[in-house]
């Protein structure tokens, strides 16, 4: 009797830690970043990032990771695609300071993408991207 107590404890706690540990590889994906970026008034670098969100419900918290450094925090609104996106892929907008804004990133495989807005104040204070 003993026994089969310390199994189903032991089962249930396996249980409840894999689907934790799938539960945070559904909130994180890839970007390759081919364009100078502004996010949040900063300025983001062509490259590979981490893409990780966090929080629930329509609006949730957005890192952008580059190796171990967090290289900006945004809020973002989760949409879902009617099919999973083929690739990688994100959306920009030509700001009248010549910087292009990052407004969208496409995880691939997945059916969801995140929607980004920025302030008015956030688009004036990015600089023009140069390369």
């Amino acid at each position: 009797m003993k026994m089969s107590k310390v199994s189903i404890i032991l089962v249930g706690a396996a249980l409840v830690f894999s689907s934790g540990a799938r539960a945070g590889e559904a909130n994180k994906g890839k970007l390759h970043l081919s364009d100078t970026v502004v996010v949040e008034g900063k300025i983001v670098n062509p490259g590979v990032y981490i893409v990780q969100w966090t929080g629930s419900g329509p609006t949730v918290q957005v890192s952008l990771i580059q190796g171990k450094e967090t290289i900006a925090t945004f809020p973002a609104h989760v949409t879902e695609q009617p099919t999973a996106n083929p690739t990688d892929a994100y959306g920009s907008s030509l700001e009248p300071n010549g910087s292009r804004a990052l407004t969208s990133i496409y995880i691939g495989g997945k059916r969801t993408a995140l929607e980004l807005e920025q302030s008015e104040a956030d688009k004036q204070s990015a600089t023009p991207a140069t390369n």
